[in-house]
């Protein structure tokens, strides 16, 4: 993913509304101010903010130079050649800790994870699966690391907030290892998916409450990632609107009333 593009009244606005579409948090993300806001005169010439958030270890095709800059080749003996395609393989070679070789990210990632949990004393099984919902990171993440295990409650925390630590911490050290675009999410004991569901559920049934009083509904503080599954759920239904309010960790989503499903 080369990052998304969101615009607000202010910097501050624009950069959660980009937080929000990713699911993401503000220290797992790079930001990029693309244009300060700036007021017109009399409503005229005015426009908002707008930034450019991408997670961070992902990469970014506009990093990539245009043909036309590129920079002149330069040319080297037979035998530089030789010294640099050789150092070239041996830091495209990754091994486990019996020196095979792993050509697997994934299994990199997921070998990462388990000295981790060694070095915090925990005893878990890490194991690898596809990312299919919007809380498994689907179109974000490479993978979903499932850890299982005994008495797990401590990797997850308040709100899956140790939880999400850990996954910015793992995913800190993949980027240092295997370079960008290489981004996992952390699952525990399938906290995630219980969580998804739950926060569908509210989803659902709060909509229906608007439908049903036609008065918006603003929903208790959420991190990123539970406000874009709350987004994601309704974005579809054609009677109710989702939109994020408020700053930083009192930053919540409020359903409305579509003002053309009112007027049917």
């Amino acid at each position: 993913m080369a990052g998304v593009e969101a615009s607000g009244k202010t910097v501050e606005e624009a950069i959660e509304n980009a937080l929000d579409e990713l699911g993401a948090e503000r220290d797992e993300v790079e930001i990029e101010v693309l244009e300060e806001p700036k007021k017109g005169r009399l409503g005229i010439g005015g426009h908002d903010a707008r930034v450019k958030v991408r997670l961070i270890g992902d990469e970014d095709d506009d990093d990539e130079p245009a043909p036309g800059n590129r920079a002149d080749p330069v040319v080297h003996d037979d035998d530089d050649d030789d010294d640099q395609d050789e150092e070239d393989v041996e830091r495209e070679v990754k091994l486990d800790d019996d020196g095979n070789p792993i050509e697997d990210e994934a299994e990199v990632a997921a070998q990462m994870l388990d000295q981790l949990l060694v070095l915090m004393g925990i005893e878990g099984d890490v194991s690898i699966r596809d990312a299919e919902t919007p809380g498994d990171g689907l179109g974000m993440a490479k993978a979903v690391l499932e850890v299982e295990g005994d008495d797990l409650g401590v990797l997850i925390g308040r709100r899956g907030e140790t939880l999400g630590s850990l996954q910015y911490l793992l995913n800190l050290m993949v980027t240092r290892k295997l370079g960008d675009g290489n981004y996992f999410t952390v699952d525990i004991e399938g906290y995630r998916r219980r969580r998804e569901q739950q926060l569908s559920t509210l989803a659902t049934r709060t909509a229906e409450t608007v439908k049903r009083t036609k008065r918006p509904t603003t929903l208790e503080p959420m991190p990123p990632n539970e406000r874009r599954i709350i987004h994601l759920t309704l974005s579809e239904d054609r009677y109710v609107e989702t939109d994020s309010v408020g700053e930083g960790e009192e930053r919540r989503v409020s359903i409305s009333p579509k003002r053309s499903a009112m007027r049917e």
